[in-house]
């Protein structure tokens, strides 16, 4: 049988070339996004015996002070801004609304005045906070 003489079939092949390539570029990019998501404020928390919190399906609205007493506010898209006494009740307030029911959360620094830490609370709770609680390093 000659070459001319042979019935010319459909070629039914993928090819995963490109696709490979996309996922490669894909890939470099998670890596070297994934870092930059995970922002926060240096704090030491103190140490003490407490039961963890419940994995609960709302993220929680964290209020975290530095050591030198500065208030900062992280929610759901994970970006810690530093905020003033009235920006950080009016955003929380706006949070809250919008989300009701969602755990609130303190996070002071051990070397922080404590009248700071107190001060966020009662922020929270004019802002409509019904319960804040404070997040603390399990002891030993």
């Amino acid at each position: 049988m000659s070459r001319r003489h042979r019935k010319l079939r459909p070629m039914a092949e993928i090819n995963v070339v490109p696709y490979i390539d996309v996922m490669l570029v894909l890939l470099v990019i998670f890596m070297i996004t994934a870092p930059l998501l995970t922002q926060g404020v240096k704090v030491e928390l103190p140490q003490a015996a407490a039961e963890p919190i419940q994995d609960e399906a709302k993220r929680p609205l964290v209020v975290s002070v530095d050591a030198e007493g500065n208030y900062y506010l992280t929610y759901e898209d994970n970006r810690t801004r530093r905020l003033d006494e009235q920006e950080l009740k009016r955003q929380a307030a706006a949070i809250l609304a919008n989300n009701p029911g969602i755990p609130v959360l303190v996070k002071g620094d051990r070397a922080v005045d404590y009248g700071r830490v107190v001060q966020a609370m009662v922020l929270l709770q004019s802002a409509g906070a019904d319960s804040v609680g404070l997040l603390t390093e399990p002891g030993e």
